[in-house]
């Protein structure tokens, strides 16, 4: 079209600095480059470029328009990456991070099923349980758990995420079972990272501290523990969901559940997103889901 003809000249002598670096830019005449910016500014009714024997400098009115003309080209670029991508698979390397004791026990099979149908992916998977700066440390993806704060990535929903009060039989037959969070001063809780167990009261999320004579800093060693009958535990679905389908715990106070939270798979914020990346995620979101689904029925 011919409204569009001048554009990709302009913005090659605005970024080159000369109308000369700007056919070798694009690998046309110096002559060809100059009578394209020219008519351009002639349909424009508007000057450019400052011209002189040294120097190519941009006008006022040059600087907005580039501006604008750098946003379609970004947009025409982004677009022909697309539609390259649409047949491409996942190829390269793809970086990612994740929690020690869901990424062993999920993650990790799920990505492994992954690359075995791409035989040109790498994948470097770190595990930890402390926070990592997704953009700063280079990381293409993370799957965190809980609630996510960081606005500046892009959030995808993978799977819901619950958390059991729960213990073994075994524990409740010396103890009793506790009717009401107030009942939870009477019993032992086994204490992992948080001193405070979230719960649902008069239809609002409350926080109730409590205590006991055993902690760690482990969730696989809190279920441990919870299953040799030492106490209370408050755990994710995926710790306890398969001890509470064979009867090792018993969910406790169901009626205060709190308000399940999620597993999100997170990325920086880009526009174009690799098919390592955007495949990947809707691959765990599909396998995820279903396991969820599997684990939601565990109430009893």
């Amino acid at each position: 079209m011919k409204r569009w003809e001048g554009l990709e000249e302009f913005v090659a002598v605005a970024e080159g600095g000369s109308f000369t670096a700007a056919a070798a830019a694009l690998g046309v005449s110096t002559s060809h480059v100059s009578r394209s910016v020219s008519r351009l500014e002639e349909r424009l009714q508007a000057r450019l470029f400052y011209r002189s024997t040294r120097q190519v400098t941009l006008t006022d009115t040059g600087q907005i328009f580039l501006r604008h003309c750098s946003q379609l080209q970004d947009g025409l670029d982004e677009a022909l990456r697309v539609i390259q991508d649409l047949g491409s698979t996942p190829k390269g390397l793809l970086r990612m991070t994740c929690a020690v004791a869901y990424g062993e026990r999920f993650v990790v099979p799920l990505v492994n099923e992954f690359m075995s149908s791409f035989p040109a992916l790498s994948v470097n998977i770190e595990l930890s349980n402390q926070p990592r700066d997704i953009v700063q440390d280079g990381f293409d993806l993370a799957v965190r758990l809980g609630h996510v704060p960081e606005s500046r990535l892009v959030a995808t929903r993978l799977a819901p995420r619950r958390l059991y009060l729960c213990a073994a039989p075994s524990y409740l037959e010396r103890h009793g079972t506790p009717r009401a969070l107030n009942d939870l001063d009477q019993h032992n809780c086994l204490v992992g990272t948080s001193e405070h167990w979230a719960f649902v009261a008069d239809g609002k999320e409350t926080l109730v501290r409590v205590s006991g004579n055993w902690r760690c800093n482990s969730g696989k060693a809190v279920l441990d523990a919870a299953l040799q009958g030492f106490g209370l535990c408050q755990l994710p679905d995926y710790y306890v969901y398969e001890h509470l389908e064979t009867g090792g715990l018993r969910s406790l106070l169901p009626q205060h559940a709190p308000p399940g939270a999620a597993v999100w798979a997170l990325y920086p914020q880009r526009r174009h997103l690799a098919p390592k990346v955007h495949l990947l995620v809707a691959f765990l979101k599909a396998r995820l889901s279903k396991l969820a689904l599997y684990s939601s029925g565990v109430d009893r």
